[in-house]
């Protein structure tokens, strides 16, 4: 861990590998430590600003490691939640290492499995409680696509995305290739959008705008933070698409779905915004309510649920 020239608070971005990070602070001797600002998530709206209550409920987390996930009782808490599709980031497991705990939920008849080339690393997945009219796998870019990102759905109203976006890594050494896929990326949507709207979930890998961390000025420099990784989410938005919490909550500080496991950074709320919906202009009448589920335990990560008119 290197040391920055004004060291402040501050923690890797999730990915597939370490981030640099600053060095924080010490305590001076007699001081109390600040307590913990915490977001509390408010209460569920299941009607969209017409009336019509929500017909598609979605939930979206970065599991980090199924296996793992299945342990720590993550599929207890989704089945509380009760989604109609749930998407699933870094699962880090091929399909013949699948826990039978999520391969025999009756819950889901409809499973779809994405892993990478390279064992144990990225990964992604889709459960549905109805069938979708057809799913494909990636985005149709090999350099992309053995990495195992990408599972599209499309349903009658509208294409779902679940996505796991590639990590700049310690140092930044994937800055550049990153930008390449924020690109691919952006023009699949795009091509997506010709035919039907989109709703995209998963681990995007950026904190969009300082409100979205918890130490913007130690982090500029670091993955998931950067002048490049924020641009290009904006240029997304530019492009018709709509971040959902942030359209609901436009002031919401200490907002934050994901905190490293060091320096008790969840209990301390010093976390990052890096999990979203991102909606076709075409749905914003039918959206509800984006939430994140911050109390949910089992991963670095925490779910975020959309509750939806389609």
């Amino acid at each position: 861990m290197k040391r920055g020239k004004k060291a402040e608070a501050a923690e890797p971005a999730s990915g597939d590998e370490d981030n640099e990070t600053a060095t924080p602070k010490k305590a001076k001797k007699g001081k109390e430590p600040e307590p913990p600002i915490l977001y509390e998530d408010h209460p569920d709206v299941t009607a969209a600003a017409d009336g019509r209550e929500a017909n598609m409920k979605i939930t979206s987390w970065n599991v980090d490691g199924l296996r793992a996930w299945v342990k720590k009782k993550g599929l207890e808490w989704v089945r509380e939640e009760a989604p109609d599709v749930l998407c699933l980031q870094e699962t880090k497991c091929n399909e013949k290492s699948l826990p039978a705990e999520i391969t025999s939920m009756p819950e889901f008849p409809h499973k779809y499995w994405l892993s990478a080339e390279k064992d144990g690393y990225s990964g992604v997945a889709m459960l549905c409680k109805t069938e979708p009219i057809n799913v494909t796998y990636g985005i149709g870019k090999e350099e992309h696509d053995k990495e195992g990102r990408v599972i599209t759905a499309e349903f009658p109203a509208f294409f779902l995305v679940t996505t796991y976006v590639p990590n700049s890594g310690k140092g930044l050494v994937r800055l550049e290739y990153r930008k390449t896929w924020d690109a691919d990326l952006q023009a699949y949507l795009l091509g997506l959008e010709e035919s039907k709207p989109v709703v995209m979930c998963g681990d995007l890998n950026v904190a969009h705008q300082e409100i979205d961390l918890k130490n913007p000025k130690g982090n500029k420099k670091n993955a998931g933070f950067t002048v490049e990784e924020r641009e290009a989410f904006t240029t997304l938005l530019a492009a018709g698409f709509t971040d959902s919490f942030r359209h609901r909550y436009p002031e919401q500080a200490n907002a934050y779905s994901f905190w490293t496991y060091m320096m008790n950074s969840r209990s301390k709320n010093v976390g990052w915004r890096l999990d979203y919906f991102l909606l076709s202009e075409g749905l914003m009448p039918g959206l509800c309510d984006s939430k994140i589920r911050n109390q949910a335990m089992g991963s670095d990560h925490c779910p975020i649920t959309l509750f939806l008119v389609v």
